[in-house]
């Protein structure tokens, strides 16, 4: 047989103060916050290694079903050991923290920034072509440039090296593949010179050239003559 207490007997009746259900909500928000961390960085604030891969095999299934293609942009902070090295870790850290930001704030809405590791940081772009995934990466690019970070030390000016991958479904990739791919463009962007982007090859154009567009007119030209 089962026993009530006072408790129950007010959840029962619908009370608006109820101690079993209160407690069912503060277990909820703390497994929330639990989940939160799972899947964040816990410096920076953007998810973290473990959500990048899960969210990227989620939209390279979404490219697979709905042949929309995604974006990848890898970045890394250029001469990231020498701002250690002279300025200190903390003055690291703001600098990481102060690049976050700056993603969070040039992104799009839909787009998900997550930290690799150390100073290499990873935006998964939904639905994004290569010319767009190139835009969103180029906006970073020249913010991080233009935006020195101020800490206790003095204004600190870095620039990053970005590389794009492009899946467009038409083969079977893990993500994992998908990241070392951008990873590839990330590394020739620093055999570059650093402070720019890296990507495929852009589809050829199929624009009217000039003299394409003189033949067509004078073939018009010719039939209205006759």
């Amino acid at each position: 047989m089962t026993k009530y207490s006072s408790d129950n007997l007010q959840c029962l009746a619908g009370a608006p103060s109820c101690a079993m259900t209160d407690h069912v909500m503060t277990l909820q928000q703390e497994v929330s916050r639990l989940t939160a961390l799972v899947h964040t960085d816990t410096l920076t604030g953007l998810y973290n290694y473990r959500h990048l891969t899960q969210a990227l095999e989620g939209e390279m299934e979404r490219t697979r079903r709905c042949g929309r293609p995604t974006g990848l942009i890898a970045l890394d902070l250029d001469h990231f050991k020498q701002v250690n090295d002279t300025w200190g870790h903390e003055a690291g850290n703001q600098v990481l923290v102060h690049t976050a930001r700056l993603l969070e704030q040039h992104i799009r809405k839909l787009d998900i920034p997550c930290r690799y590791g150390g100073e290499e940081l990873f935006i998964i772009l939904p639905s994004s072509d290569l010319t767009e995934t190139l835009r969103v990466a180029e906006r970073v690019r020249k913010a991080i440039a233009q935006s020195p970070v101020t800490t206790d030390t003095g204004d600190i000016t870095v620039t990053a090296s970005l590389g794009v991958a492009i899946y467009d479904g038409a083969r079977i990739q893990s993500a994992t593949d998908f990241i070392k791919q951008a990873d590839n463009y990330l590394y020739e962007a620093k055999q570059s010179g650093r402070n720019c982007c890296c990507h495929p090859p852009q589809p050829e154009s199929h624009a009217v050239s000039a003299d394409e567009k003189a033949a067509l007119f004078g073939m018009f030209g010719t039939a209205e003559e006759h």
